[in-house]
Protein backbone atom coordinates (compact mmCIF):
# COMPACT_ATOMS: atom_id res chain seq x y z
CA UNK A 1 0.00 0.00 0.00
CA UNK A 2 2.67 2.03 0.72
CA UNK A 3 4.97 1.72 -2.43
CA UNK A 4 1.32 2.20 -4.36
CA UNK A 5 1.11 5.69 -3.03
CA UNK A 6 4.69 6.27 -3.39
CA UNK A 7 4.30 5.66 -7.02
CA UNK A 8 0.85 7.81 -7.35
CA UNK A 9 2.96 10.99 -5.86
CA UNK A 10 6.19 10.17 -7.71
CA UNK A 11 4.42 10.58 -10.84
CA UNK A 12 3.11 13.65 -10.69
CA UNK A 13 6.34 15.42 -10.55
CA UNK A 14 7.55 16.21 -13.81
CA UNK A 15 11.06 15.12 -13.81
CA UNK A 16 12.56 11.86 -15.67
CA UNK A 17 13.81 10.77 -12.45
CA UNK A 18 10.62 10.53 -10.39
CA UNK A 19 9.26 8.62 -13.61
CA UNK A 20 11.75 5.94 -12.72
CA UNK A 21 10.83 6.12 -9.15
CA UNK A 22 7.64 5.63 -9.92
CA UNK A 23 8.12 2.41 -12.26
CA UNK A 24 10.53 1.26 -9.51
CA UNK A 25 7.53 1.60 -6.75
CA UNK A 26 4.81 -0.50 -8.52
CA UNK A 27 7.08 -3.05 -10.02
CA UNK A 28 6.67 -6.27 -8.41
CA UNK A 29 8.98 -7.76 -5.95
CA UNK A 30 12.18 -9.32 -8.30
CA UNK A 31 14.72 -11.57 -7.11
CA UNK A 32 16.83 -12.23 -10.29
CA UNK A 33 18.96 -10.74 -13.26
CA UNK A 34 18.22 -8.95 -15.92
CA UNK A 35 16.88 -11.75 -18.00
CA UNK A 36 14.35 -12.46 -15.05
CA UNK A 37 15.73 -15.69 -13.13
CA UNK A 38 15.91 -16.39 -9.74
CA UNK A 39 19.55 -15.11 -8.28
CA UNK A 40 21.56 -17.95 -7.21
CA UNK A 41 23.72 -17.39 -3.78
CA UNK A 42 27.04 -17.51 -5.85
CA UNK A 43 25.67 -14.29 -7.32
CA UNK A 44 24.57 -12.78 -4.20
CA UNK A 45 28.12 -13.60 -2.74
CA UNK A 46 30.13 -12.67 -5.74
CA UNK A 47 28.43 -8.68 -5.81
CA UNK A 48 29.13 -8.76 -2.02
CA UNK A 49 33.00 -9.99 -2.63
CA UNK A 50 33.07 -7.40 -5.62
CA UNK A 51 32.15 -4.55 -3.47
CA UNK A 52 34.09 -5.56 -0.41
CA UNK A 53 37.20 -5.25 -2.50
CA UNK A 54 36.30 -2.19 -4.16
CA UNK A 55 36.66 -0.80 -0.91
CA UNK A 56 39.50 -2.44 0.40
CA UNK A 57 41.05 -0.63 -3.31
CA UNK A 58 40.55 2.17 -1.31
CA UNK A 59 43.32 3.80 1.03
CA UNK A 60 40.70 4.98 3.73
CA UNK A 61 38.55 3.93 6.25
CA UNK A 62 35.35 2.71 4.59
CA UNK A 63 31.54 1.09 5.39
CA UNK A 64 28.74 0.09 3.51
CA UNK A 65 25.14 -1.16 3.39
CA UNK A 66 22.86 -1.78 0.74
CA UNK A 67 19.67 -3.47 0.81
CA UNK A 68 17.29 -4.39 -2.19
CA UNK A 69 14.11 -3.52 -0.83
CA UNK A 70 11.74 -5.83 -2.47
CA UNK A 71 13.67 -8.77 -1.65
CA UNK A 72 15.14 -7.87 1.80
CA UNK A 73 19.20 -8.88 -0.12
CA UNK A 74 21.43 -6.84 2.07
CA UNK A 75 25.42 -6.24 1.70
CA UNK A 76 26.96 -5.15 4.54
CA UNK A 77 30.77 -4.05 4.96
CA UNK A 78 31.62 -2.64 7.90
CA UNK A 79 27.94 -1.59 8.21
CA UNK A 80 28.17 -0.78 11.90
CA UNK A 81 31.79 1.46 12.16
CA UNK A 82 30.59 4.83 13.60
CA UNK A 83 31.37 7.06 11.04
CA UNK A 84 31.75 10.96 9.92
CA UNK A 85 28.78 11.95 8.96
CA UNK A 86 30.01 15.76 7.06
CA UNK A 87 26.72 16.65 5.52
CA UNK A 88 24.92 13.12 5.18
CA UNK A 89 23.76 14.06 9.03
CA UNK A 90 21.42 17.09 7.24
CA UNK A 91 18.98 14.30 6.26
CA UNK A 92 17.68 13.81 10.00
CA UNK A 93 17.33 17.40 10.25
CA UNK A 94 15.45 17.30 7.10
CA UNK A 95 13.18 14.74 8.58
CA UNK A 96 12.76 16.83 12.21
CA UNK A 97 11.55 20.19 10.17
CA UNK A 98 8.89 18.08 8.30
CA UNK A 99 7.64 16.90 11.63
CA UNK A 100 7.69 20.18 12.86
CA UNK A 101 5.69 21.46 10.62
CA UNK A 102 2.92 18.43 10.42
CA UNK A 103 2.69 19.53 14.57
CA UNK A 104 2.32 23.48 13.70
CA UNK A 105 5.69 23.96 15.26
CA UNK A 106 6.98 25.32 11.85
CA UNK A 107 6.13 26.87 9.09
CA UNK A 108 7.16 25.53 5.47
CA UNK A 109 5.86 28.58 3.99
CA UNK A 110 7.25 31.23 6.27
CA UNK A 111 10.45 33.24 5.42
CA UNK A 112 13.66 33.80 7.26
CA UNK A 113 15.94 36.53 6.98
CA UNK A 114 19.61 35.81 6.75
CA UNK A 115 21.63 38.12 8.11
CA UNK A 116 25.05 38.92 7.58
CA UNK A 117 26.03 37.04 10.79
CA UNK A 118 24.25 33.70 9.14
CA UNK A 119 26.56 33.12 6.10
CA UNK A 120 28.73 30.18 5.97
CA UNK A 121 31.42 29.06 3.79
CA UNK A 122 32.15 25.78 2.00
CA UNK A 123 28.76 24.46 0.15
CA UNK A 124 25.95 26.06 -0.53
CA UNK A 125 24.90 29.29 -2.65
CA UNK A 126 23.05 31.24 -0.63
CA UNK A 127 26.59 32.85 0.65
CA UNK A 128 26.67 34.64 -2.66
CA UNK A 129 23.97 36.58 -1.98
CA UNK A 130 24.08 40.03 -0.07
CA UNK A 131 22.67 39.55 3.18
CA UNK A 132 19.07 39.88 3.75
CA UNK A 133 18.12 37.61 1.54
CA UNK A 134 13.96 36.22 2.62
CA UNK A 135 14.00 32.46 1.46
CA UNK A 136 11.02 29.95 2.53
CA UNK A 137 11.62 27.31 5.10
CA UNK A 138 10.73 25.26 2.43
CA UNK A 139 13.67 26.74 0.02
CA UNK A 140 16.09 26.56 3.21
CA UNK A 141 15.75 23.06 3.89
CA UNK A 142 15.78 22.35 -0.24
CA UNK A 143 19.32 23.94 -0.45
CA UNK A 144 20.36 22.47 2.49
CA UNK A 145 20.05 19.05 0.82
CA UNK A 146 20.40 19.77 -2.84
CA UNK A 147 23.34 22.22 -2.72
CA UNK A 148 24.53 20.73 0.36
CA UNK A 149 23.93 24.63 1.80
CA UNK A 150 25.90 25.31 5.24
CA UNK A 151 24.23 28.81 5.65
CA UNK A 152 20.64 26.93 5.00
CA UNK A 153 21.59 24.43 7.71
CA UNK A 154 23.03 26.55 10.56
CA UNK A 155 19.98 28.58 10.12
CA UNK A 156 17.73 25.30 10.12
CA UNK A 157 19.50 23.85 12.91
CA UNK A 158 18.67 27.27 14.90
CA UNK A 159 14.58 26.82 14.16
CA UNK A 160 14.73 23.37 15.12
CA UNK A 161 17.01 22.67 17.47
CA UNK A 162 19.98 20.19 17.53
CA UNK A 163 19.15 18.84 20.85
CA UNK A 164 15.59 17.64 19.17
CA UNK A 165 17.04 16.43 16.20
CA UNK A 166 19.14 14.06 18.79
CA UNK A 167 16.08 13.22 20.64
CA UNK A 168 13.83 12.31 17.45
CA UNK A 169 17.08 9.96 16.00
CA UNK A 170 16.80 8.11 19.70
CA UNK A 171 13.11 8.21 19.93
CA UNK A 172 13.55 5.79 16.81
CA UNK A 173 16.08 3.69 17.75
CA UNK A 174 19.26 5.24 16.33
CA UNK A 175 22.08 4.60 18.66
CA UNK A 176 24.64 5.85 16.79
CA UNK A 177 23.46 8.91 14.70
CA UNK A 178 23.79 12.04 16.01
CA UNK A 179 24.21 15.73 15.27
CA UNK A 180 27.56 17.02 16.82
CA UNK A 181 27.72 20.42 15.67
CA UNK A 182 26.94 23.64 13.43
CA UNK A 183 29.18 24.14 10.60
CA UNK A 184 30.31 27.14 12.11
CA UNK A 185 31.98 25.21 14.50
CA UNK A 186 33.29 22.75 12.44
CA UNK A 187 35.16 25.75 10.48
CA UNK A 188 35.98 27.76 13.47
CA UNK A 189 38.04 24.50 14.05
CA UNK A 190 40.29 25.00 11.33
CA UNK A 191 41.21 28.21 12.94
CA UNK A 192 41.25 27.04 16.48
CA UNK A 193 44.11 24.54 15.34
CA UNK A 194 46.28 27.17 13.54
CA UNK A 195 46.22 29.20 16.52
CA UNK A 196 44.13 29.17 19.96
CA UNK A 197 43.58 32.64 20.49
CA UNK A 198 40.97 32.43 17.05
CA UNK A 199 38.48 30.72 19.41
CA UNK A 200 37.27 34.26 19.96
CA UNK A 201 36.58 34.56 16.08
CA UNK A 202 32.77 35.20 15.54
CA UNK A 203 30.75 33.63 12.48
CA UNK A 204 31.11 36.52 10.68
CA UNK A 205 34.58 36.93 11.04
CA UNK A 206 35.20 33.37 10.29
CA UNK A 207 33.21 33.94 7.26
CA UNK A 208 35.20 36.25 6.10
CA UNK A 209 38.37 34.64 6.58
CA UNK A 210 37.39 31.54 4.61
CA UNK A 211 39.60 28.62 5.62
CA UNK A 212 43.25 28.64 6.48
CA UNK A 213 45.49 28.45 3.41
CA UNK A 214 49.14 27.64 4.98
CA UNK A 215 51.48 24.96 4.40
CA UNK A 216 50.50 22.79 7.20
CA UNK A 217 46.60 23.57 6.60
CA UNK A 218 46.04 19.99 4.89
CA UNK A 219 47.82 18.03 7.91
CA UNK A 220 45.72 19.79 10.31
CA UNK A 221 41.92 19.29 8.24
CA UNK A 222 43.01 15.71 7.86
CA UNK A 223 43.25 15.32 11.74
CA UNK A 224 39.60 17.44 12.14
CA UNK A 225 38.36 14.81 9.87
CA UNK A 226 39.14 12.07 11.55
CA UNK A 227 38.99 14.00 15.28
CA UNK A 228 35.51 12.46 16.27
CA UNK A 229 34.93 15.43 19.14
CA UNK A 230 34.59 17.57 16.08
CA UNK A 231 32.30 15.51 13.60
CA UNK A 232 29.35 17.31 12.24
CA UNK A 233 27.69 14.51 12.51
CA UNK A 234 28.16 10.78 13.33
CA UNK A 235 26.34 7.94 12.00
CA UNK A 236 27.11 3.79 10.82
CA UNK A 237 26.26 2.83 7.23
CA UNK A 238 23.72 0.71 8.55
CA UNK A 239 21.56 3.55 10.80
CA UNK A 240 21.28 6.04 7.91
CA UNK A 241 20.47 3.42 5.09
CA UNK A 242 17.66 2.15 7.93
CA UNK A 243 16.50 6.15 7.98
CA UNK A 244 16.46 6.35 3.95
CA UNK A 245 14.04 3.22 4.26
CA UNK A 246 11.69 4.24 7.09
CA UNK A 247 11.51 7.94 4.78
CA UNK A 248 11.06 5.71 1.38
CA UNK A 249 8.65 4.06 3.57
CA UNK A 250 6.58 6.64 5.35
CA UNK A 251 7.44 5.67 9.00
CA UNK A 252 9.22 9.14 10.07
CA UNK A 253 6.43 11.73 8.25
CA UNK A 254 3.06 11.41 6.62
CA UNK A 255 2.98 9.91 3.14
CA UNK A 256 3.12 13.97 1.10
CA UNK A 257 6.12 14.86 3.52
CA UNK A 258 7.93 11.53 2.98
CA UNK A 259 7.60 11.63 -0.64
CA UNK A 260 8.40 15.59 -0.66
CA UNK A 261 11.47 14.70 1.35
CA UNK A 262 12.75 12.07 -1.09
CA UNK A 263 11.79 14.35 -4.11
CA UNK A 264 14.28 17.02 -2.30
CA UNK A 265 16.89 13.98 -2.58
CA UNK A 266 16.27 13.34 -6.28
CA UNK A 267 17.11 17.05 -7.33
CA UNK A 268 20.41 16.63 -5.44
CA UNK A 269 23.27 19.21 -7.87
CA UNK A 270 26.00 16.47 -6.94
CA UNK A 271 26.45 13.02 -9.06
CA UNK A 272 29.90 11.77 -8.86
CA UNK A 273 29.71 9.04 -6.71
CA UNK A 274 26.56 6.54 -6.45
CA UNK A 275 24.75 8.40 -9.73
CA UNK A 276 28.10 8.71 -11.46
CA UNK A 277 27.84 6.04 -13.82
CA UNK A 278 24.20 4.84 -13.30
CA UNK A 279 22.61 7.90 -14.49
CA UNK A 280 23.12 6.95 -18.13
CA UNK A 281 21.49 3.77 -17.09
CA UNK A 282 18.04 4.66 -16.33
CA UNK A 283 18.11 4.66 -13.01
CA UNK A 284 17.23 7.75 -10.70
CA UNK A 285 18.76 8.28 -7.36
CA UNK A 286 17.83 10.30 -4.75
CA UNK A 287 20.51 10.24 -2.52
CA UNK A 288 22.87 12.88 -0.44
CA UNK A 289 26.57 13.41 -0.31
CA UNK A 290 28.86 14.70 2.87
CA UNK A 291 32.31 16.28 1.60
CA UNK A 292 35.67 17.02 3.60
CA UNK A 293 37.80 16.88 -0.02
CA UNK A 294 40.21 15.04 -0.27
CA UNK A 295 39.85 13.41 3.01
CA UNK A 296 36.84 12.15 3.25
CA UNK A 297 33.32 11.48 0.35
CA UNK A 298 30.11 9.93 1.43
CA UNK A 299 26.97 9.36 -0.39
CA UNK A 300 23.53 7.87 0.85
CA UNK A 301 20.93 7.39 -1.63
CA UNK A 302 17.81 5.23 -3.17
CA UNK A 303 18.11 4.14 -6.51
CA UNK A 304 15.42 3.98 -8.54
CA UNK A 305 15.16 1.10 -11.46
CA UNK A 306 12.70 -1.25 -13.12
CA UNK A 307 13.29 -4.37 -10.39
CA UNK A 308 14.64 -1.78 -7.82
CA UNK A 309 14.73 0.38 -5.52
CA UNK A 310 17.74 -0.25 -3.88
CA UNK A 311 19.10 1.56 -1.19
CA UNK A 312 23.49 2.58 -0.50
CA UNK A 313 24.92 4.14 1.95
CA UNK A 314 28.39 4.38 2.13
CA UNK A 315 31.17 5.80 3.83
CA UNK A 316 34.77 6.95 2.99
CA UNK A 317 36.61 8.77 5.91
CA UNK A 318 40.32 9.48 6.57
CA UNK A 319 41.37 9.08 2.80
CA UNK A 320 44.86 9.38 2.02
CA UNK A 321 44.04 8.20 -1.78
CA UNK A 322 43.19 9.92 -5.04
CA UNK A 323 39.81 11.51 -4.58
CA UNK A 324 38.81 10.70 -8.08
CA UNK A 325 39.51 7.21 -7.69
CA UNK A 326 37.48 7.40 -4.63
CA UNK A 327 34.16 8.88 -6.61
CA UNK A 328 34.89 6.45 -8.89
CA UNK A 329 35.03 3.51 -6.92
CA UNK A 330 31.38 4.37 -5.23
CA UNK A 331 30.02 5.07 -9.05
CA UNK A 332 31.35 1.64 -10.27
CA UNK A 333 29.99 -0.31 -6.74
CA UNK A 334 26.37 1.79 -7.47
CA UNK A 335 26.24 0.36 -10.98
CA UNK A 336 27.71 -3.19 -9.95
CA UNK A 337 24.75 -3.47 -7.41
CA UNK A 338 21.60 -2.32 -10.00
CA UNK A 339 23.10 -4.58 -12.48
CA UNK A 340 23.03 -7.77 -9.95
CA UNK A 341 20.01 -6.80 -8.01
CA UNK A 342 17.27 -5.84 -11.22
Amino acid sequence: MRQASFATRLSSIATPLTVLAALAACAPPSGGGTDGAPASPATADDIAARVEARLAGLDATTSLWAKHVPTGREIAVNPDLPMNTLSVIKIPIMVKVFQDHAEGRLDLEARHTVEADDMRRGSGLIQTFAPGLEPMLRGLVTQMIITSDNTATDVVIDLVGMERVNEMLAANGYEQTRLKHTTHRLFLETWIRTDPAFASLSAREVFERGFPADEDASARSFGIEGDSTIWLGRTTAREMGRLLEQILQGELADRGASDEMVEILSRQFYSTRLPRMVRFQGVGVAHKTGDWPPHAGNDVGILFYDGGPVIISVFTNQNRGDFFELEETLGLIAQEIVEAWR
